[in-house]
């Protein structure tokens, strides 16, 4: 304004004047090459005395917490006031630590993680519990697939990652975990899961900690489903849970993506093409053991009790379940099958179970018969007892 006015032809004094400074002021104005900015001259002041000493636990211990400074030194003070002055000197001793731009290639990967949905899901026996939901998007077009799944455990993870994998069509030439201890902590993988990623020619890469960056696209969608599937909704079943979230990300995966500027579903099939395709042979995965079947006649999958046909009792059976059914088998004859209930210390029975019992508990406390009236007994009998009628 000054300089506009003096060119103008306003005599300085009027423009002193005008704007009401003073005339040394007009004559600084217009001497200087830049806006006047008022500088303060930098004075001691009540953490001057300690900064010496605070800049050198800082250069041994940069993320020390500013009240553990103030401890060491004896700072006398305001904390406050502390902390705003060790703000200051950090970043001259932290280390720095960039993050470099990724770009996702066609078919190259598919982050993987689990969301912990904020709201408890009912369960079977009446109580309700935070289940996880497994969550794999195909890096390259953001495509997003997931489900609820009964627990963290190995088998269910690699249960849930073979429906979400199928879902896609093919299979991503990399899948990327943080340190999961269902899929394995640094550079080991846990149990079954080299087999899994044999199986699928794929490779799982685990992550190092405190690599955000590597696996941000799953954790921005976590953060995604919690402000744009949750609110407003409620669930009476995982089932439930699992039908509106599919319906959820049909939507979704429709949707422009701000980062790429394209929806989804228009870029998976150019995924598609580079990814891997799915294994020729089927995949043995689930909850697999081969027990005893004892005199109670159940078996134990996860913290939950099966019944099985008590004919089995000391014979070895073999037991596998998946995500939904719970089946168990002697000599490949199937003696259970029972639906997976997700509550944890659950009793499943099945009420023919209990009346074969019943009738082997009778027969075991009749007295023996001679032999001519044993040679005479209906040997129907046995048969309803074991199981081996028509």
């Amino acid at each position: 304004m000054i300089r506009r006015l003096v060119a103008d032809g306003v005599p300085r004094r009027r423009v002193a004047r005008q704007l009401g400074i003073g005339r040394a002021t007009v004559d600084r104005a217009l001497a200087s090459d830049r806006p006047p900015k008022y500088e303060r001259p930098p004075v001691s002041t009540s953490f001057t005395p300690f900064e010496a000493r605070v800049r050198e636990l800082l250069a041994e211990t940069p993320d020390m917490p500013a009240t553990v400074i103030a401890e060491r030194v004896d700072w006398p003070g305001s904390i406050t006031w502390f902390r705003d002055n060790v703000r200051l000197l950090r970043p001259d001793y932290r280390r720095l630590d960039p993050a470099d731009r990724l770009v996702w290639e066609p078919g190259d990967a598919g982050q993987c993680d689990l969301w912990f949905p904020p709201k408890k899901i009912p369960l079977e026996d009446g109580t309700s519990a935070l289940l996880p939901v497994l969550v794999i998007i195909a890096a390259h077009s953001r495509f997003i697939t997931g489900r609820m799944i009964p627990t963290r455990k190995t088998e269910d993870l690699l249960l849930g990652s073979w429906e979400l994998i199928q879902q896609l069509g093919r299979v991503p030439r990399r899948l990327i975990w943080d340190n999961e201890p269902g899929i394995g902590r640094g550079h080991r993988l846990a149990a079954g899961v080299t087999s899994f990623a044999g199986t699928l020619a794929t490779k799982f890469v685990l992550l190092p900690p405190n690599d955000p960056e590597s696996k941000g696209l799953v954790e921005r969608r976590n953060g995604y489903f919690e402000t744009s599937f949750m609110p407003g909704r409620s669930f009476t079943s995982p089932a439930d849970f699992n039908t509106q979230f599919a319906d959820w990300l049909v939507r979704a995966n429709q949707r422009e993506v701000r980062t790429i500027k394209a929806r989804p579903i228009d870029l998976i099939e150019t995924d598609r093409a580079k990814m891997l395709a799915l294994p020729p042979v089927p995949l043995h995965l689930g909850w697999r053991e081969r027990v005893r079947l004892g005199r109670d006649y159940y078996v134990r999958l996860d913290t939950s009790d099966y019944s099985v046909d008590p004919t089995a009792i000391g014979r070895m059976v073999d037991v596998s379940a998946d995500l939904d059914r719970v089946r168990v088998r002697l000599d490949g004859r199937l003696v259970a099958d029972h639906a997976r209930v997700w509550a944890r210390r659950s009793t499943v029975t099945d009420p023919a179970h209990v009346e074969t019992a019943a009738l082997l508990r009778q027969q075991f406390r009749e007295p023996r018969t001679s032999v001519g009236d044993d040679l005479a007994r209906d040997l129907g009998d046995y048969d309803r007892a074991f199981g081996l009628g028509a």
